[in-house]
């Protein structure tokens, strides 16, 4: 508290006693005023278990107080549910258990503090414990982060201030939902464009000499031997129409693709014309890949399907089978394959872990109906009806598939794998998340484990072998 002489000052004009009781000096005073006119950066301040943290404004939507979400099961501990917010379905995080901060037990009817933030294109409301008020500061004094700050892993700190006579810790929450950051979009871009120079440089050199370019590093396939100046066409061709996939639908063309690419550049030249082989946009692109995909993306499998899904399954007498499911989306591909899981392996506790960067779509995939015609159909024996008479998938199986918010390419802490299922994923990643991604499959299956990628992909790895059982290419060691 001020002494009666600091408040004598005040009264004569020479300091001023700020918002927390502290005595401010004409100096101080003065630099405060400076501070306040050229503040360029505001952050939303709140608490968690006592600690002051801040984040972006731009990123806050707004803030709103609610409750009674709706349950989501088999979704991380953090994820309280799905709100209905004024027509759209969010999904909700606690903050505070993401970040392992114990939390009171929670009375159901209680309404939540909650900041509506914006990542990319998706809407998320977030738990805390308090929302205190807006600061504005200037961006000049946020200082680096530091592991000594809060319980929070360093890489969701993008800095911490003082504002106010407070300390802030400043929370990065594009890191903390797995999007890049506007920097590492920067490098990424960059890395494309200077793939793409080098893909050009290459096509060039190698069409001047007469000669195939080589293939990626992923594998080593040897290039075929040059045939005729129509060659030196293709190879151009190809070039630029890898580099339109790449900068439009962000589709690989190497060694993971080139055979198709090659069958499918020839196709498309009969369907075009030798003229109208490049593609203009994202129509000539989406046309271009359309027989890329596996069969029954994004739709229920036929029997037949499933049945040779069935049989490339190997033996497998363990109790607990882990299986990985990256790029899961809706989780039409997830139920699917649980259910041919489950008839394979009826007496085994099967796990699988689908992951999927959109966070309403594996928000929303627990919650999934099936159609009239698939439940009349090989699914039926794993259904069931809900009260209002539709059909879903039984306790059984959706027991079976943890449905998780993840990056595929970033850390994956899963126990030993014994098989992936990751159809048409590879191919839409850049060369560098491509091999960080094999490079899991290699470090995580077990050696009696299996691999299955898309139709349409191939992959090398150390020791592994591909056969093909029906229609599907399996990797095994």
């Amino acid at each position: 508290m001020a002494t009666i002489q600091e408040r004598l000052n005040v009264l004569a004009g020479t300091t001023e006693i700020a918002e927390d009781g502290h005595v401010l000096t004409q100096e101080l005073l003065e630099e405060e005023k400076r501070k306040a006119s050229v503040i360029d950066y505001k952050m939303v301040t709140f608490s968690l278990a006592g600690k002051d943290y801040a984040i972006d404004i731009m990123k806050v939507k707004e803030i709103a107080k609610a409750g009674h979400f709706t349950y989501v099961p088999n979704t991380l501990p953090f994820v309280l549910g799905v709100y209905n917010l004024r027509g759209e379905i969010i999904s909700i995080i606690d903050l505070r258990k993401f970040f392992n901060i114990q939390v009171p037990e929670r009375d159901e009817n209680a309404l939540e503090n909650m900041l509506i933030v914006t990542v990319g294109e998706q809407t998320f409301g977030v738990v805390v414990d308090a929302i205190d008020k807006v600061v504005g500061i200037q961006k000049s004094t946020i200082q680096p982060p530091h592991p000594l700050f809060g319980d929070i892993n360093i890489k969701y700190i993008s800095g911490v201030v003082e504002a106010q006579h407070r300390l802030y810790i400043l929370l990065d929450i594009d890191k903390i939902f797995g999007v890049r950051t506007q920097e590492e979009e920067r490098k990424l871009e960059e890395d494309v464009k200077a793939q793409m120079l080098q893909r050009q440089t290459v096509a060039a050199e190698m069409a001047a000499q007469q000669i195939e370019p080589p293939t990626s590093k992923i594998t080593k396939k040897k290039a075929p031997d040059p045939v005729v100046d129509t060659q030196k066409q293709e190879i151009v061709d190809l070039n630029f129409i890898a580099d339109s996939l790449f900068s439009i639908k962000k589709f690989t063309l190497n060694s993971v693709t080139e055979d198709w690419a090659r069958k499918r550049y020839h196709d498309w030249k009969n369907e075009r014309g030798e003229k109208k082989t490049q593609l203009q946009g994202p129509e000539d692109a989406d046309a271009f890949l359309k027989p890329f995909y596996s069969r029954f993306t994004g739709e229920w499998w036929s029997e037949a399907y499933a049945q040779e899904v069935y049989k490339a399954l190997p033996d497998n007498s363990a109790n607990n089978i882990v299986v990985w499911n990256p790029g899961c989306g809706k989780g039409f591909e997830s139920y699917s394959l649980a259910c041919i899981l489950k008839k394979r392996y009826p007496g085994a506790k099967i796990r699988i872990y689908a992951h999927d960067i959109d966070l309403l779509s594996v928000s929303n995939a627990p919650l999934m109906n099936i159609s009239e015609a698939a439940s009349a159909d090989w699914y039926s024996p794993y259904l069931t009806r809900t009260a209002s008479g539709e059909w879903t998938f039984s306790k059984e199986i959706k027991d079976m598939i943890m449905f998780e918010y993840h990056d595929c390419v970033h850390t994956n802490n899963l126990p030993p794998i014994d098989i992936v299922f990751a159809r048409d994923i590879i191919a839409f990643l850049p060369e560098q998340s491509q091999r960080t991604m094999i490079n899991d499959f290699e470090e995580k299956v077990k050696g009696n484990g299996l691999i299955i990628v898309g139709e349409n992909e191939n992959i090398s790895l150390s020791g592994w072998s591909k056969k093909t059982i029906g229609s599907i290419g399996v990797y095994s060691k």
